[in-house]
C-alpha cells in the first residue's frame, strides 16, 4: 500500500472516534497495553509531558513544546484530531512524521492490529510512541485524546502531568456531572508526579486535590500562582490565557530536568505557530473582511471564543458554521449571537450532521440560517455578501476549519 492506500485503510477499517463517535471509544487500556507489549515498549525509551482536559490540550502541548524547542531540544508532539493531514498528529520539532514511516509501521503490525481489533487511536498512540523512539527525542509532549484514565496514551510515566481545565463534553462517554468528568480526567494523575491544573472549579479542586493527596503527586494550580509572567503569544485567542499560565508552571517543574532559560519560554510563546505548525486557534485568514477560523465546539470554548468576537470591531457578522451530528446543539445555542447571518453546511465527515438539520434547529430558535452543499460553498457565498467592514466566523466543529484553512 501507499501512503493514500494507508490512510485510507486507517480511516475505514478501524473504528476512529473522530469519524464514528462513541462506538470507537474503548473503555479498556487491554488492547493499548498488549500493542506496547508487542513493540517492545517504545514508550519507555523517552522522557515525556502528559496533557489532558477538556480544552485547550493542542494550545498548552504546543506551547510546551516550542519552548523546549527554542531551548535546543528534540521535541516530539503527539496531538489530535488533525485538520488535513493524519501526520499533523505525530511531530518532532514542528516536522511531521514520514509518509513511509506511516506506511511501514501499520504493513508491519497489519495482522497484529486485525488480530487485536485493535483501534485507530490505539494503533496512532502505537505509532507516535515507535516513532518517537526511533527517532530518539529527548523529550515527547502527549496529548490525552479523550478522558484521561482509559486512554490510550495513559501508560506512559511522564515528568509532569497537566489538566487544562474541566467542561461539559462527551458526557456520554465520561461522565453525567463535573465531578464524574474531572475524576475521569484525574486518571492522569500518577503517583509522586507532579500535576498542574490550568482552570478550576470549587467542585473540581475538590477532585484534582484528593486525587494528588492519594497519589502523593505535587500538585499546582497554576491560575492562582503569583508571579507567573503575562508573556506574549502568537497564539491570540483572549481564552490562551489559562493555557499560558499551565504551560509556563510546566515549564518552570520541567526545569528539573532540562536547561531551559527564560528567553527560551519568551521565543517559545511567540513562535508556536512557527515551531509547532499549530493551526485554528483563533486563526486570521483575512483582514478586510476579518476572517477568523477557530476549532472551538463544546459549550466552554464557544462561550470563550463568542465574547472575542464580540469584542471585534465590524458592521455585520457572518457565521460559516457546522457541528457532528452527536453535539448537544442545545447547549451551545445560548453562546451564538443572534444578530449574525448563518451558512450552514455538514463538516465533510460521516458524524458531520445535515445541514438541513442544523438549519431547522437555528431557524426554530430564531437565528437567520441557509444551509450550503459544503463548508467551502457556504464560505464562498459569506465572502460574496461581506463589506470589507464586516466580519466572519468560521467554526462549530474541527472538522470545519480542516476545511478552510
Amino acid at each position: 500500500m501507499n501512503y493514500k492506500d494507508t490512510v485510507e485503510w486507517m480511516f475505514n477499517q478501524l473504528p476512529m472516534f473522530q469519524q464514528i463517535g462513541a462506538s470507537a471509544y474503548k473503555k479498556d487500556l487491554t488492547n493499548t497495553l498488549k500493542l506496547a507489549s508487542h513493540l517492545n515498549n517504545p514508550e519507555r525509551n523517552f522522557k515525556t509531558v502528559h496533557v489532558g482536559g477538556t480544552n485547550g490540550k493542542g494550545s498548552t502541548s504546543s506551547l510546551i513544546a516550542s519552548v523546549l524547542q527554542e531551548a535546543g531540544f528534540k521535541v516530539g508532539l503527539y496531538t489530535s484530531p488533525h485538520l488535513v493531514d493524519f501526520r499533523e498528529r505525530i511531530k518532532i520539532n514542528g516536522e511531521m512524521i514520514s509518509q513511509e514511516f506511516v506506511v511501514d509501521f501499520i504493513q508491519n503490525n497489519k495482522t497484529f492490529f486485525e488480530d487485536s481489533k485493535l483501534s485507530f487511536f490505539e494503533m496512532t498512540v502505537g505509532m507516535a510512541f515507535q516513532y518517537f523512539s526511533d527517532q530518539k527525542v529527548d523529550v515527547a509532549i502527549i496529548e490525552v485524546g479523550l478522558g484521561g484514565r482509559l486512554d490510550s496514551t495513559n501508560i506512559i510515566t511522564p515528568l509532569v502531568s497537566v489538566i487544562t481545565n474541566i467542561g461539559w463534553d462527551h458526557m456520554n462517554l465520561l461522565g453525567n456531572t463535573i465531578e464524574e468528568i474531572a475524576l475521569e480526567k484525574a486518571g492522569i494523575i500518577k503517583e509522586g508526579i507532579p500535576i498542574v491544573i490550568g482552570e478550576f472549579t470549587a467542585e473540581t479542586k475538590k477532585v484534582f486535590q484528593k486525587e494528588a493527596d492519594f497519589k502523593k503527586a505535587p500538585i499546582y494550580f497554576a491560575s492562582t500562582i503569583n508571579g507567573i509572567p503575562e508573556l506574549e503569544s502568537d497564539l491570540k485567542g483572549n481564552y490562551q490565557l489559562h493555557n499560558k499560565k499551565a504551560a509556563y508552571q510546566t515549564i518552570q517543574l520541567l526545569k528539573n530536568h532540562f536547561s531551559i532559560t527564560e528567553g527560551d519560554i519568551v521565543k517559545g510563546f511567540l513562535n508556536v505557530g512557527k515551531n509547532t505548525g499549530l493551526k485554528g486557534r483563533w486563526t486570521i485568514l483575512s483582514e478586510k473582511p476579518l476572517i477568523v477560523a477557530d476549532t472551538a465546539h463544546n459549550k466552554n470554548g464557544l462561550e470563550l471564543v463568542m465574547q472575542q468576537v464580540h469584542q471585534q470591531q465590524f458592521n455585520k457578522l457572518f457565521m460559516v458554521f457546522g457541528v457532528v451530528n452527536d453535539k448537544d446543539i442545545d447547549a451551545i445555542l445560548p453562546y451564538l449571537p443572534k444578530d449574525a447571518e448563518y451558512f450552514v453546511a455538514k463538516p465533510n465527515v460521516p458524524r458531520g450532521l445535515n445541514a438541513v438539520v442544523l438549519k431547522d434547529i437555528l431557524t426554530k430558535n430564531g437565528f437567520n440560517a441557509m444551509e450550503f452543499k459544503s463548508i467551502p460553498e457556504a464560505l464562498n457565498h459569506a465572502k460574496q455578501k461581506a463589506t470589507p467592514n464586516d466580519m466572519i466566523y468560521i467554526g462549530g466543529s474541527t472538522f470545519v476549519v480542516a476545511e478552510v484553512v
